[in-house]
């Protein structure tokens, strides 16, 4: 194992921001890339907003994206305690350390940080007078992303509250520091932050970290980064819409990060092998919920059938779709047959309800097109009296049948496809139809295409 360590700190909020998942995902994939180690911390030191179930869902939310801890709650390590609300000792000790060099100074009921610098000689008592805001040496950034930075922090900065609570700086910098953090990587909103931490590593004599702010994601249109309020923002919204976790994953890798070959979908392992600090884009990185629609049905067309079927049948037994009871066979035949054109599970149910049920939805488009065809009952006749005499009624039988019977009528077969589809299922579109009307069964078949008919 390489000395490589990174972390993911995030505040339980109840939420589980697309933006934070992605900075989770990306210290993942470069302490695996590395061979180092991926901490978990919670900053959780906010007591109104940070609840038990606010950490659940936080929790929940990276075990489903398969972002497994190293250390970290649940899991223990060698540094912890691992929630910020129980290191409050730590906190007073790097505290101590501070005001006994010299660097913090009471001011207004706050801890104040002091910065250095030739400034400070025209003022002795800093606790009875205000300092002067007065340029102070530039801080220089070498992030391994935006490259060479320059910050500049003008004036000190509270670092404990004015009710004995430390601030975000403090406590991420300490936190670092007493976890052995190599490698910080977070989002570049975070940037502007960083010379204040530099300030802090060094007033403490620690060594800096390797900083790397990686791209915003911004949200689907209009301008600004993603919110929680904005469509397709949390996590827990594609597990209740039954995406993939792997679709998932995979689609927040490309945002701000490229493999070099442009390949959008690669397994998890290839993108382990891959994934580096070069490849992580400048530009912030456009939210596409189409995007990874597109992958999340890649996904799910190449699934073993045996995991399509167990994720598909409590999906379909809670929309009512298929009885507990329902025979294994039967829909077993249907998901093979529908898994080659299924867009995804959330949709699954109306994609497969006409094969449990005469009661389903019709597309109205596609019955407006069939209807427009002043032919359509003589062809709906036509293709009835052949599928009365199909025997046996398999998707081979059928589909000669229809070929012969086509031929006699000197017109392509194809011609009455979309009649047929329609008579069956509501639907424009589907599984392949021969093995549809196979699956569906003769009896029922004809019975659907003599009431379409009837019409």
């Amino acid at each position: 194992m390489s000395n490589v360590r990174v972390r993911f700190a995030p505040s339980p909020t109840g939420f589980f921001h697309i933006g934070s998942a992605r900075t989770a995902l990306f210290n993942w994939l470069y302490a695996r890339h590395t061979g180092g180690t991926f901490i978990l911390r919670i900053e959780d030191t906010d007591r109104q907003r940070n609840t038990d179930e606010a950490l659940r869902v936080l929790l929940e939310g990276m075990r489903w994206l398969g972002l497994n801890w190293d250390e970290g709650p649940e899991v223990g390590g060698v540094c912890g305690p691992y929630f910020q609300s129980e290191r409050s000792a730590i906190y007073q000790r790097y505290l101590q350390r501070l005001l006994d060099s010299g660097r913090a100074y009471e001011k207004d009921g706050a801890i104040w940080f002091r910065l250095e610098g030739e400034r400070y000689t025209a003022y002795d008592d800093f606790k009875k007078q205000e300092v002067e805001k007065v340029r102070n040496r530039p801080v220089v950034i070498e992030d391994a992303v935006r490259g060479r930075v320059e910050r500049t922090e003008e004036q000190d900065f509270v670092i404990f509250r004015q009710n004995g609570e430390p601030v975000f700086h403090f406590v991420n910098v300490v936190d670092d520091i007493e976890m052995g953090i190599t490698h910080v990587i977070r989002g570049e909103d975070h940037l502007s932050n960083t010379s204040k931490h530099v300030e802090l590593f060094e007033a403490f004599g620690a060594p800096l970290p390797v900083f790397a702010h990686i791209p915003l994601i911004l949200k689907e249109s209009g301008p600004g980064k993603m919110s929680k309020r904005d469509k397709g923002a949390l996590i827990e919204e594609y597990e209740q819409r039954h995406f993939l976790p792997e679709a998932v994953r995979n689609y927040l890798c490309l945002l701000g990060w490229n493999p070099k070959d442009d390949q959008e979908k690669m397994t998890i392992d290839s993108i382990i092998e891959s994934f580096d600090f070069p490849g992580i884009n400048k530009g912030n990185a456009r939210f596409d919920e189409r995007k990874l629609s597109s992958l999340n049905t890649a996904y799910l067309r190449e699934l073993p059938l045996e995991s399509f079927c167990w994720l598909a049948r409590p999906i379909l037994n809670q929309a009512g779709i298929v009885a507990e009871d329902s025979n294994e066979d039967y829909l077993q035949k249907v998901l093979a047959l529908c898994q080659p054109k299924a867009r995804s599970l959330e949709t699954l149910a109306e994609f497969v309800a006409y094969f449990f049920s005469d009661t389903y939805e019709v597309d109205a488009k596609a019955e407006k097109k069939i209807h427009r065809d002043a032919n359509w009952q003589e062809s709906l006749q036509q293709v009835i009296a052949v599928m009365h005499a199909v025997e046996p009624f398999s998707a081979e039988t059928i589909g000669a049948s229809l070929e012969k019977a086509a031929a006699e009528a000197g017109i392509q077969p194809f011609a009455w496809f979309p009649l047929i589809r329609f008579a069956v299922s509501g639907q424009s579109g589907g599984p392949d139809l021969m093995p549809l009307l196979e699956t569906l069964g003769k009896e029922c078949v004809l019975s659907r295409l003599h009431g379409l008919a009837k019409c």
